[in-house]
């Protein structure tokens, strides 16, 4: 039990310095590097034609979709 209050506590220190460092320096949270696109890429793998198993995923939730809006209600 000691061990969860020990690590509860640093976790609320951690918090509380994450905040007034926020209110202090007032800058908005941003990611470190800018991710895929800072790279010029559009997806992460950088291949010209999807995989059979994407293609397969693609095509289900295509299907899945099109279900649902032929028995929509409204």
């Amino acid at each position: 039990m000691l061990t969860f209050v020990i690590t509860f506590a640093v976790l609320l220190l951690i918090v509380a310095a994450m905040s007034i460092g926020y209110l202090v320096q007032r800058k908005t949270i941003s990611g470190s590097c800018g991710g895929i696109a800072s790279l010029g890429l559009d997806k992460v793998c950088d291949c010209p034609e999807p995989c059979k198993k994407r293609k397969a995923r693609e095509a289900k939730a295509a299907k899945r979709e099109k279900l649902i809006q032929e028995n929509r209600i409204i």
